[in-house]
């Protein structure tokens, strides 16, 4: 079973990853991580830390010779930035009364506050270093690895923002092939230029403000087979597993899936997705009319591209801070002031590229197993051979 945990704080030494469940042969290198770790690192309207890092991956364990062994895989991003928070982030103890850059004016929509009173810290800092969207960068990298398997397999996954502030884009009727080699083109990583340029425009706005913002973005994951999760047991169930994987990426507050919301106010016969046939071996020769489930129904996928969209809140940390109180005087006052970003969609979509890729993978190994690559493949290989040798021959047509 694939799984993964991270550890490290924001400006701690490094954040670290340990990742089971990988079948042992595949190929990966580096580079393969540190171009997703690059792609999360992009995007208009973030902030100063981003002119610090460079996030490169080093392979710690699990990779021989640019293989996979079938043993955890543990991974290890540095953090430039300690150089300058060293003194403040030490493990040593600094003798009584000597934390630096303590925190104690929590922001309102971050983890400070709930965090501080439930770990019974009196310094915040000790929660928001962990608490911060930092802690990403070890999903990717764990996240890239799984691209790399699941790309064995023809699968792809892709995101574009659709919303940035109030800028609403127009989703193209067909998204490209590749969809991120499109979407990467873009500062915001939005597909549709006009809304682009507002959605710039609306970024530098709030940086005038001293404001943040949030935003919308579409992770659409193609080439799956029909059958990956269950609807035997409500933790089985491919869309609960995606969802929930989302809404762990820092100030996610909404996930759809397919219509989602818009769902519920239409129809039935405007909801579903007719089926017919004329699909392929992978889907079992059917075909849906159209995708409004967004390529999941019952708890498993169809085959059908799986769409999600996630919907991310403005950066909780202002350059004109909330109000708040004071945990030492307990007093009013205004939050404190960390340096963040004033909107971090695209590089949201990233991560959650990151989270869907890990999540699909571990619904592949539990589906086919082996504990090589060769050995997952060719009991994939036959499951889809099975699929599309039964159907044909009741129907009498598909591939």
């Amino acid at each position: 079973m694939i799984r993964f945990t991270t550890a490290g704080e924001s400006h701690g030494q490094a954040l670290v990853a340990i990742l089971e469940g990988i079948p042992a042969g595949l190929q990966i290198t580096a580079e393969d991580v540190n171009s997703e770790l690059r792609r999360r690192m992009s995007g208009y309207g973030r902030g100063a830390r981003m002119n610090i890092e460079s996030d490169a991956v080093e392979f710690l364990a699990g990779i021989r010779a640019g293989e996979t062994l079938g043993s955890p895989i543990a991974l290890l991003v540095r953090n430039l930035d300690w150089e300058n928070w060293s003194a403040i982030m030490a493990p040593e103890p600094l003798g009584r009364g000597t934390r630096k850059r303590k925190v104690t004016r929590p922001r309102p929509g971050h983890a400070d506050l709930v965090g501080v009173l439930k770990y019974d810290r009196s310094d915040a800092r000790d929660i928001l270093e962990r608490a911060s969207a930092r802690e990403t960068a070890a999903r990717v990298a764990c996240g890239a690895v799984c691209r790399r398997l699941l790309a064995e397999f023809g699968i792809e996954i892709g995101s574009h923002v659709v919303q940035l502030g109030t800028v609403v884009a127009t989703r193209p009727g067909q998204l490209p092939t590749p969809l991120n080699a499109a979407a990467d083109q873009s500062a915001v990583r939005c597909l549709d230029d006009a809304a682009a340029q507002l959605m710039v425009a609306g970024i530098d706005a709030a940086i005038r403000d001293k404001d943040t913002l949030g935003g919308v973005a579409e992770v659409v994951l193609r080439g799956l087979v029909v059958g990956l999760g269950s609807h035997v047991s409500w933790d089985r169930k491919l869309d609960g597993r995606l969802a929930g994987a989302m809404m762990s990426i820092p100030a996610v507050k909404g996930v759809e899936i397919g219509l989602g919301f818009e769902g519920a106010g239409r129809s039935g016969s405007r909801a579903h997705d007719e089926i017919a046939w004329g699909g392929n071996a992978r889907t079992g020769g059917f075909v849906r009319k159209s995708n409004r489930a967004g390529g999941l129904e019952g708890g498993i996928s169809t085959g059908e591209p799986v769409v999600l969209r996630l919907a991310m809140k403005p950066i909780s940390t202002l350059r004109r801070p909330l109000g708040t109180v004071n945990l030492t005087t307990g007093k009013a006052g205004r939050a404190q002031s960390e340096r963040s970003d004033v909107t971090a969609v695209p590089a949201m979509g990233v991560i959650a590229e990151a989270m869907a890729a890990l999540v699909l993978a571990q619904a592949m190994v539990e589906k086919f197993g082996g504990d090589s690559l060769s050995e997952m493949r060719s009991n994939y290989d036959a499951y889809v051979q099975g699929l599309g040798a039964r159907w044909s021959a009741a129907h009498g047509g598909g591939e």
